[in-house]
């Protein structure tokens, strides 16, 4: 079976880190909510608690097969500071395993210098955080191994790009006509 972290922080936009969570559990991926804090339950921007699976010094990287930032502030200030995260993210990027960001949280693999000469997208105002990259504005974005989303109202497409990515597009694409998506 396939693994995926989602990670939260305080201050992260729920729509965007629970809709990735439901979509792959729907799609048979085990989606493990991940504290950066340790914490048993992360607040969102919008004061929407919500339990965690783990905290980050329980959780084993390797067994993942990506890493997942959802946007939202201060949340993506929040995960761009946790330095376990980082680390595990460019090891995830050198290794050539998925790495995921919506929204602001994009700005983090840019502020990394993960995007340089890549396709990547980000919520509309941040485009000079992606450095390096080839900004465009489609509503998801996969370049190679990396994957980005411009936020709210991306969250389902980003999921499933996700599941798309992890499984196959067809698997995807049943999943959207499932939810209602196309």
């Amino acid at each position: 079976m396939k693994k995926a972290a989602i990670f939260f922080a305080t201050g992260y936009e729920e729509i965007e880190a629970l809709t990735v969570v439901d979509l792959l559990r729907r799609a048979q991926i085990e989606a493990v909510c991940v504290s950066i804090d340790n914490e048993k339950s992360v607040t969102g921007s919008h004061k929407i608690s919500v339990a965690m699976d783990a905290g980050i010094d329980e959780i084993d990287f390797d067994s993942f097969d990506i890493l997942v930032c959802p946007g939202g502030m201060p949340g993506t200030r929040n995960l761009e500071a946790c330095r376990k995260l980082t680390d595990n993210i460019q090891k995830f990027y050198d290794s050539g395993k998925l790495i995921a960001a919506i929204c602001a949280a994009p700005s983090i693999f840019g502020h990394m210098g993960l995007l340089q000469g890549r396709k990547a997208c980000i919520y509309p105002g941040m485009e000079a955080e992606l450095t390096g990259a080839e900004v465009v504005y489609d509503q998801v974005v996969k370049a190679d191994h990396v994957i980005t989303s411009r936020g709210m109202g991306t969250a389902i497409a980003f999921g499933l790009e996700i599941v798309a990515s992890l499984l196959d597009r067809e698997t995807a694409d049943k999943l959207g006509k499932t939810v209602v998506y196309f």
